[in-house]
């Protein structure tokens, strides 16, 4: 399982810069990667052109053994006038309803299955957001703040379970948490703020799994890398 990507360059319409001049990079192997970097450095943009079928056959993209590609991002939003369960019935593909159920009670919805999505609180908006991303098939899922507006031990414990549950899937994880970056991704692309030129980089995040040992000397060089790089 990879993607690769060879000196990719970006301009917004309407912008003489590119947001993203000659990057190139690859990630291997099922787990949890990551794209960080402060805002206006073209992460999402990164994220909806690998995510987009006629970017991927062209000549900045490369997958191998990666056929199906979601995009779950923050704010994205439902219907209000329909129940949060029956969005996830709706959804939900024959055979899965016990893991539906097994996601539920992980992201601690099982509150508010039966609430409107409009009378939901943002955090839990973008919860049942990511759940029908993950009833769905896919090689690799892109997670662009998708747990924004949760509270960190929930959001640490939804990111294990994930894991744990799809060890054998590609993630990428966009987020502006360093800690959580460094902590539980492996492969981390920084994106730095250096407008027109290149400034990229890959570092070593420290992969943390359930039951793993965390070295806190480690994490906290990796962090140090990262902001170095930023």
């Amino acid at each position: 399982m990879r993607l690769e990507c060879h000196n990719l360059n970006y301009i917004y319409p309407g912008s003489r810069s590119a947001v993203i001049k000659d990057m190139s990079f690859s990630m291997e192997s099922p787990g949890f990667n990551a794209i960080f970097g402060p805002s206006g450095v073209g992460k999402t943009s990164l994220a909806r052109l690998i995510t987009s079928p006629g970017d991927r056959m062209g000549q900045s993209f490369f997958t191998r053994q990666i056929k199906t590609i979601h995009y779950s991002y923050n704010l994205e939003r439902l219907p209000g006038w329909s129940s949060t369960g029956i969005h996830l019935d709706k959804v939900t593909p024959e055979g899965k309803e016990e893991f539906k159920q097994e996601l539920v009670d992980i992201f601690e919805l099982n509150d508010v299955v039966h609430a409107r999505f409009a009378k939901l609180s943002m955090g839990q908006q973008n919860r049942i957001n990511l759940i029908r991303y993950l009833l769905q098939e896919f090689d690799l899922l892109i997670l662009d703040e998708s747990l924004a507006n949760v509270d960190e031990t929930l959001r640490q414990k939804i990111i294990l379970a994930i894991k744990d549950l799809f060890d054998d899937k590609m993630f990428i994880y966009i987020s502006h948490n360093l800690m959580e970056v460094s902590k539980f991704c492996n492969q981390i692309l920084v994106m730095g703020k250096s407008p027109g030129a290149k400034n990229y980089c890959m570092i070593q995040g420290q992969d943390y799994k359930t039951n793993g040992r965390l070295d806190k000397n480690r994490l906290d060089q990796t962090m140090l890398e990262i902001m170095n790089a930023v």
